[in-house]
């Protein structure tokens, strides 16, 4: 036997038809080709293996030792590659799998319930896993691939990451609907000078982005409370402590709870929530159909909150 022959999938085929059938056209029929594509086939594997696999007579061909024993290989090595191609058809066609999400705990609940619960509702032998990690470990999560992506707003240069844009989401303003600016369709930075107001910690999450935006309206904001999560942010309003400013996505959370929230425009600025990736990963098929299913919620969730507003 030469030990350097390495027999093809199309070989051992031909054999294992061969092998059961006893006859090449009868082969050559099943694996639709032609009689002398099996008889090369049969020949090489022959010839590859220093061995005769079959006794020719004039109506059949009869295995030999070495078919009955090679066929007990070659049946392992086609059950196993045809166990492989189901397994990746099931990957392929999200058919089994997992999703691995990096998000904070703040953000995967604005984001990700009702996408979470579609998903499963049609993948159901998918997992879904949640890594609910903090702000500063989110990068570390995705680069260190512990996860398959993250859906959070990477700060800096987001270095090591390929970033695709999931939805632009406006700082608004959050007051109780009794107060003075709640009467406005929207709210200029400029009318919240001298108002209370109340938002992130300095250098956490959105306060960078709410600090140069008010330096570039011409506004000091009077910040009376930093706070580490928005939904404490949200109760302090509601108890009459200031107005808090944060993403419209998250505001719109406390909205019907006797608050009232209005986009913050002259100048309008938005944070980018990022499905982000290790550099120069593809998502797999059912991370993919997971992205899919949670842009058609958002979008869906996007085009609710507008007709709400004309009404």
């Amino acid at each position: 036997m030469n030990k350097k022959f390495m027999p093809t999938l199309r070989q051992l085929r031909a054999f294992m038809a061969v092998y059961e059938l006893r006859k090449l056209g009868a082969a050559a029929e099943q694996l639709h080709v032609t009689q002398s594509a099996v008889s090369v086939l049969i020949r090489q594997l022959e010839e590859g293996l220093g061995a005769r696999l079959f006794d020719r007579t004039t109506r059949s061909l009869q295995p030999t030792q070495a078919a009955d024993e090679a066929v007990v290989v070659a049946t392992r090595i086609l059950r196993d590659v045809d166990l492989l191609g189901e397994g990746m058809g099931e990957i392929a066609g999200v058919r089994r799998g997992r999703v691995s999400i990096a998000v904070t705990p703040t953000l995967a609940g604005i984001l990700l319930p009702e996408a979470v619960r579609k998903f499963s509702a049609g993948h159901p032998d998918v997992r879904v896993l949640i890594d609910d990690c903090a702000p500063d470990q989110f990068m570390a999560r995705v680069t260190g691939e512990h996860v398959d992506f993250g859906i959070g707003t990477p700060e800096g240069s987001a270095a090591g990451v390929d970033l695709q844009t999931l939805m632009r989401d406006p700082l608004s303003v959050v007051m109780p609907r009794g107060h003075a600016l709640a009467a406005k369709k929207s709210v200029r930075w400029a009318d919240l000078a001298g108002e209370p107001v109340i938002t992130v910690r300095a250098g956490y999450g959105i306060r960078p982005l709410i600090d140069r935006t008010a330096a570039q309206a011409g506004v000091k904001l009077q910040v009376v409370n930093d706070v580490t999560f928005l939904s404490t942010a949200l109760w302090m309003t509601r108890s009459g402590l200031g107005t808090s400013i944060m993403p419209a996505a998250f505001a719109q959370t406390g909205d019907g709870e006797g608050l009232a929230v209005r986009p913050l425009t002259a100048p309008r600025v938005t944070r980018d929530i990022m499905i982000v990736t290790r550099r120069g990963r593809s998502l797999p098929p059912a991370c993919e159909s997971f992205v899919q299913v949670l842009r058609a919620e958002l979008t869906a969730r996007s085009g609710a909150s507008r007709l709400a507003q004309a009404k």
